[in-house]
């Protein structure tokens, strides 16, 4: 069978733990990961986990991302090498990538999280680098394009970009846990939202308790 990979691509915002929780449920599930890491996110993962994501040391420095919890705890997770052999990695500036052509097989694309600058460059149609060069890609090719906008509030103009996306056929997934799902941890709060990214995607994953229809089940202790 030939490679179909879901591209994930992160772009500036604050949420690196979500990007993680993400490609975790993805490779738990042995599906394919295809990386775009913008060269803003890079800013924003060194600020909020402390790690340098690096072209040259990429398969080092996303185990190490990987691996670490929601808390900032390295370690937290096990990622074997088998997990790193099903992801691909493509720098953001590298416009002649396999997913920027539409002939280069995907199963779609997941950008999470997704700042307001890369949705109104997706809306946009401004391809300003790979990350938004691939969305468009996977729009034009009617592939499923997942959208977790990361922002508050958010102005009128960012609103009529998300609106356009949806009627551009994307899957508006905003950045919001819940709380009926018994969640006890930063994690179970992450998890929430990267499973709601993956049901999107029609992606099976056990990242959260669903809800079964029973009132005050969320608060029961042992959640």
């Amino acid at each position: 069978m030939p490679r179909r990979p879901w591209v994930v691509g992160v772009s500036g915002a604050s949420g690196t733990p979500y990007a993680a929780s993400v490609v975790r449920g993805l490779l738990a599930a042995g599906e394919a990961v295809d990386l775009i890491v913008s060269r803003a996110s890079r800013l924003t993962l060194l600020d909020e986990t402390g790690i340098s994501f690096r072209d040259a040391h990429w398969r080092a420095d996303l185990r190490e991302w990987l691996a670490r919890g929601a808390d900032g705890k390295p370690g937290t997770f096990g990622i074997t090498d088998a997990d790193l052999d099903l992801v691909r990695y493509w720098p953001a500036g590298d416009l002649a990538a396999g997913p920027s052509s539409g002939s280069y097989p995907v199963k779609g694309m997941l950008i999470v999280p997704a700042s307001t600058a890369c949705v109104a460059g997706v809306a946009l149609g401004l391809s300003k680098d790979l990350l938004q060069r691939v969305a468009s890609v996977t729009l034009k090719e009617r592939r499923r394009l997942v959208v977790a906008v990361r922002e508050t509030p958010l102005n009128g103009q960012t609103l009529r970009h998300l609106v356009t996306l949806d009627e551009a056929g994307a899957v508006v997934v905003p950045a919001s846990p819940a709380f009926y799902a018994g969640a006890t941890h930063i994690q179970d709060l992450v998890d929430f939202v990267a499973g709601r990214v993956l049901d999107a995607a029609d992606v099976p994953h056990r990242l959260y308790r669903r809800w079964e229809g029973e009132l005050g089940s969320g608060s029961k202790e042992g959640n």
